[in-house]
């Protein structure tokens, strides 16, 4: 039984990497995704959605995961 090795040459199989596809993993972001993301937070502020549409490929979970990460945003503690 030597065909049961994983063959390359059979196009119905998918590709298996241990790497991340693309050339940044979804929560890297650019120098310019960076940029805007500050800029548009400091205009709309926690509106994670509308951020996110003026940048293609990225969700409005990932721009406040990011916000998030970075202290953007302010804890609920300090607004009172």
């Amino acid at each position: 039984m030597s065909d049961s090795h994983h063959s390359s040459d059979d196009p119905s199989e998918p590709e298996v990497t241990t790497k991340e596809q693309g050339p940044e993993s979804q929560d890297e972001f650019s120098e310019d995704e960076q940029a805007l993301i500050t800029r548009m937070y400091n205009l709309l502020g926690d509106r994670w959605s509308l951020i996110a549409g003026r940048i293609p490929g990225r969700t409005a979970d990932e721009i406040e995961r990011y916000c998030k990460s970075k202290c953007f945003v302010n804890s609920s503690a300090n607004q009172a």
